[in-house]
């Protein structure tokens, strides 16, 4: 006996169901049945069933000779399914990584109660994820109507003869009975275990049509059969989903949004409270006037409008304000003591400028440093450094009177830069693809990137700084200015790879987990333009289990992906996405395993292996376009080995390639071309040459 039982329904799912099905089998909690039901589908859905059948032991497939919905379908893969657990989910929707174990600990926490409700996220057809919205904090009714959110004991199931309705909105009466079953213990787990995949056409919820009038039988049933505080206690909600049925366009057609308001009024009066409706939603429905209700529905759309309209009014007006604040802000003479710092677009305190800060504190410490960081990203600033929200009053008026400006992007708002204002240009990254201006040649690359604003951008420089004389040609070409200098003196971030000793890098280590004695690898790949969310190409648990237990695997996502890389729990893989410094991790790691990112050219300061995994090279050097051919083995473009396949990086470590002779050889010399000035005094060399050496020409 297993512990879950995932039936999954499929029918015209074919371009979906292989991720599904994946999705579920993939998951670190292996104690499942996967029962996938083919409700007669026209399509290639049973025969991508039938070869995961036939691959994995732990999947059946039930064949239904003529089409019955999933309603029926359900019901027969719950008939054959022996888990403790019944877990049912849509063809096109997906098992998040790590959802099983999660439930699971749920589960035995609460000592195995009858239903478990989870979270869900969706998706829509451009991969734009967003939460599901509902609060498991409340009460359970409220949580969005589906089989596909919770998980219900597979013997509580049977002893209460739930089953799934045949036609439209088939989870309704179940759902609902489980959710009310008098003695049934439900709990919550406040954790998105479901991608529900929106689609754009196809799916029953995105076709209008007199089907979607089955949800107010669905209603009928429940209410006729339940007793009066069940049906008091129901029907709140009852009312609250149907008219989201119907104010949901891909669902009720304009023409039929009376007949469906009038079907869902009766049931109000029959089985709704005698006395005054108590809320608006049963109030507009218990009305029974199809006018009042399109009245009441258009009213509330003008005092949406209103509000939003008052909303940018508002915002226009304070914006005019701090306009003109600013304006006085700019006759005020500059405070030669003051600088202002900023980095990856207000994301916290990272980098180039971070160095340069805590060596100005120690070096030059008559220079005030104020930092601009986004209000979401406030609580990563730490004790002690002063900041600004970015367009804030405070942060226009320290623009306006800062002396020094320090960045390795750009500071937001358009601000004015004053004669006498020094504005160095840290930048984040020696360039391997393309950038500035020659990114007007890749065109797939710069969504909607202005280059005058870059050129604007560029003209209020003073200094740009480089760390090899390979970004200072690049620099010069794609940022072209005569308004600024390039100052050769190497990336601060990069000091602490030559003064940090092994007592340092021994806490690093310990405070990451990765016990003496095991070989760590940095896994760092950077972001594609042409790829959302991070999607590693290679089956990382796989490869720590071919290399063994010797191996431990860091793994930073980009930070366009967000906090985390969504790993499943291995004790070889150590997600490290979120750590905030990621010069912490280079020091921890024996090796970098990455493809293009520039993070390449700090880690060679450290003299140690880099391993280039290049699966897709063609596709990202056609997409972005590069500076060199990073897979041509040429001294001085290649790191060290190279790898195009799993296969092939797996083979490096155990052959031991990937720390010879030969690597070392390309490493060198890959060192000597783009950390020429890095020595570990490169922010001592900004702060003496900014602060204390004099101004450049504004």
């Amino acid at each position: 006996m297993s512990r879950f039982s995932v039936v999954v329904p499929a029918h015209r799912v074919q371009g979906y169901l292989r991720e599904c099905l994946d999705s579920v089998l993939d998951q670190n909690l292996g104690d499942l049945e996967l029962i996938v039901v083919d409700d007669a589908s026209p399509d290639a859905s049973a025969a991508i069933a039938a070869e995961c059948a036939e691959r994995d032991p732990r999947v059946q497939l039930v064949r239904i000779p003529a089409h019955a919905g999933p309603g029926p379908a359900r019901n027969i893969g719950a008939d054959r399914a022996t888990g403790d657990y019944l877990l049912f989910i849509d063809g096109d929707d997906l098992l998040l990584p790590g959802a099983l174990e999660a439930i699971a600990e749920a589960l035995d926490a609460a000592e195995n109660p009858d239903v478990l409700l989870f979270a869900h996220d969706r998706v829509d057809w451009w991969e734009n994820v967003r939460a599901g919205g509902d609060d498991l904090a409340g009460d359970p009714l409220a949580v969005t109507v589906a089989a596909w959110n919770r998980v219900f004991r597979r013997d509580f199931w049977q002893e209460r003869r739930l089953a799934f309705s045949d036609g439209p909105y088939e989870d309704v009466v179940p759902v609902r009975r489980a959710t009310m079953a008098e003695g049934a213990r439900t709990v919550v787990l406040d954790k998105a275990c479901v991608r529900w995949r929106e689609r754009r056409g196809g799916s029953f919820a995105k076709t209008p049509g007199r089907a979607h009038f089955a949800v107010i039988g669905r209603y009928e049933e429940l209410l006729a059969a339940a007793d009066p505080a069940d049906r008091a206690r129901l029907v709140p909600h009852a009312a609250a989903h149907l008219l989201a049925v119907l104010d949901d366009a891909g669902r009720i057609a304009p023409g039929d949004r009376r007949d469906f308001f009038r079907g869902a009024a009766r049931l109000y009066r029959t089985y709704g409270p005698t006395g005054p409706a108590p809320t608006a939603g049963e109030r507009a429905i218990a009305t029974a006037s199809y006018a009042a209700y399109e009245a009441h529905r258009k009213s509330r759309s003008r005092r949406s409008s209103v509000t939003r309209k008052l909303k940018d009014r508002k915002k226009k007006l304070r914006a005019r304000v701090m306009r003109l604040t600013y304006r006085a802000d700019l006759r005020r003479p500059l405070d030669p003591h003051l600088a202002v710092y900023g980095a990856y677009w207000n994301r916290g305190i990272s980098c180039n400028p971070a160095a340069i800060h805590a060596k100005a504190r120690e070096l030059a410490p008559h220079i005030k440093g104020v930092w601009v960081v986004s209000s979401r990203n406030k609580h990563k600033v730490p004790a002690g450094v002063e900041y600004v929200i970015e367009g804030s009053r405070r942060y226009w008026q320290t623009m306006a009177r800062a002396t020094y400006l320090i960045n390795n992007s750009s500071f937001p708002g358009g601000f004015t830069k004053r004669p006498g204002q020094v504005y160095l240009q840290t930048h984040h990254g020696t360039p391997l693809k393309k950038m500035g201006l020659d990114q007007r040649r890749y065109p797939a690359g710069t969504h909607g990137i202005s280059f005058q604003k870059i050129l604007d951008h560029t003209d209020q420089w003073d200094f740009s700084l480089s760390a090899n004389p390979h970004s200072t040609e690049v620099w010069e070409r794609v940022y072209p200015s005569t308004a600024y200098q390039a100052l050769e003196a190497g990336y601060p971030r990069n000091d602490v790879y030559f003064t940090a000793g092994e007592g340092e890098i021994a806490a690093i280590r310990e405070g990451l987990g990765v016990g003496g004695g095991r070989r760590v690898l940095l896994y760092a790949p950077t972001h594609r333009d042409y790829q959302k969310g991070f999607l590693p190409r290679i089956d990382l648990e796989r490869f720590v289990r071919s290399l063994g237990e010797e191996y431990v695997v860091l793994v930073r996502a980009h930070y366009f992906y967000g906090a985390d890389a969504g790993l499943r729990a291995h004790p070889q893989l150590i997600d490290v996405t979120g750590h905030p410094r990621v010069e912490d991790l280079c020091l921890a790691a024996d090796a970098l395993v990455t493809d293009y990112s520039s993070l390449m050219f700090d880690y060679a300061c450290l003299d140690r292996p880099i391993v280039t995994y290049a699966p897709d090279w063609q596709a990202y050097s056609l997409a972005r376009g590069t500076y060199f051919d990073l897979l041509s083995g040429r001294a001085g473009e290649t790191p060290g080995v190279v790898a195009t396949t799993e296969e092939e990086l797996a083979g490096l470590f155990l052959s031991g390639e990937w720390d010879t002779a030969e690597a070392a050889a390309l490493r060198k010399a890959f060192r000597a071309r783009f950390c020429p000035y890095d020595d570990g005094a490169a922010a001592e060399r900004v702060v003496r040459r900014l602060f204390l050496e004099g101004q450049p020409r504004s």
